[in-house]
């Protein structure tokens, strides 16, 4: 099948119009916050507090570039906190075994695509609600990450090279916060270069038109999740080589931070709608947002509550703009 063919699959131009517009305002309401932020707290705009606010992000914004491709199929994972977690720990149980830590990493990496791949079939093959296979995910991958050690931490020894990749620094810029940039511009390129690419728009667009067209739909949302599981697994690992420790309890309510930058950045819940550009936006926001509260001082509670607030925002928005393109179509 043509990729113009697919093309005529995905949104309409009234909502890809809607799509730019959010885009837009959300530069305009970052730009605001960060000279908000510096008003309000003058070491925000050191070079210590940046690059401290881009490793910080760059954990969950990897994450979230995954979740981005799931729900850009009309899908969602919530197992990727899990998923992180798992991988996280078996890398320091890899490496404690002797495993070289490069060929740890690729593996564990491979072991987070293999879990998102197997829900992500389940769901496209047995036409599951993605929502119930990941929830049920969610558990049961952290229940296998508790019982791999019985609840408690792996401290094996992480080699320099690797606490590089997730501690390090190349002058002021922190290495993970590269390795997220790199991973935004290889999703840019898949999804907008790629006739894969296209069909994962056409997928979420409608299901049913592209599957009558040809598409291989199923496979599509299954390479999704795997992808989604894979950036978790990423996740994971640069958290443990961060850490120096494979902890069971890490990345919990990672999928919330994940599902909040994608719905924020303008990807719609119902699929074909939204990118990855968004997403990268909106992880930034609302690192700035939370680095301005522990700035000020504010608790955390006080950050759950505004995470939830702006995500029911965003809902109510994608809610607004999926009428406003309804009535251009």
């Amino acid at each position: 099948m043509s990729t113009t063919a697919v093309k005529e699959l995905r949104a309409p131009s009234g909502g890809r119009g809607a799509a730019f517009l959010v885009k837009f305002n959300l530069l305009i309401v970052f730009a605001v916050l960060c000279v908000v932020a510096s008003v309000l707290a003058p070491e925000f705009l050191t070079t210590r507090n940046i690059s401290n606010l881009l490793q910080q992000s760059s954990l969950v914004g990897i994450v979230a570039v995954g979740m981005t491709v799931v729900i850009l199929t009309a899908n969602i994972d919530l197992s990727v906190g899990s998923t992180a977690a798992f991988a996280g720990m078996i890398v320091a149980i890899m490496i404690g075994a002797g495993v070289p830590w490069g060929l740890a990493m690729i593996l564990a990496m491979l072991a987070g695509a293999a879990l998102g791949g197997v829900m992500g079939g389940l769901s496209a093959f047995l036409n599951l609600p993605s929502f119930m296979v990941t929830l049920a995910g969610l558990t049961s991958i952290r229940g296998l990450t508790y019982l791999l050690t019985d609840g408690k931490p792996t401290t094996g020894e992480i080699p320099e090279a690797m606490r590089f990749l997730g501690a390090g620094r190349i002058g002021a810029v922190p290495v993970v916060g590269i390795i997220f940039i790199i991973v935004v511009v290889l999703a840019v390129l898949f999804l907008r270069g790629t006739t894969v690419g296209e069909f994962v728009y056409a997928t979420g667009s409608n299901k049913e038109a592209a599957r009558l067209s040809g598409l291989p739909v199923r496979l599509v949302q299954t390479a999704a999740f795997a992808i989604c599981g894979l950036l978790a697994a990423l996740s994971g690992v640069l958290l443990t080589a961060r850490l120096t420790i494979g902890q069971p309890t890490a990345s919990q309510g990672l999928e919330l931070d994940a599902i909040a930058a994608v719905v924020l950045g303008g990807t719609s819940l119902f699929g074909g709608k939204g990118g990855i550009f968004g997403t990268f936006i909106a992880v930034l926001l609302l690192s700035v947002l939370r680095n301005l509260f522990n700035l000020m001082g504010l608790t955390s509670f006080f950050q759950m509550l505004v995470t939830g607030l702006i995500l029911v925002s965003a809902l109510i928005l994608n809610h607004l703009l999926e009428r406003k393109g309804g009535a251009r179509a």
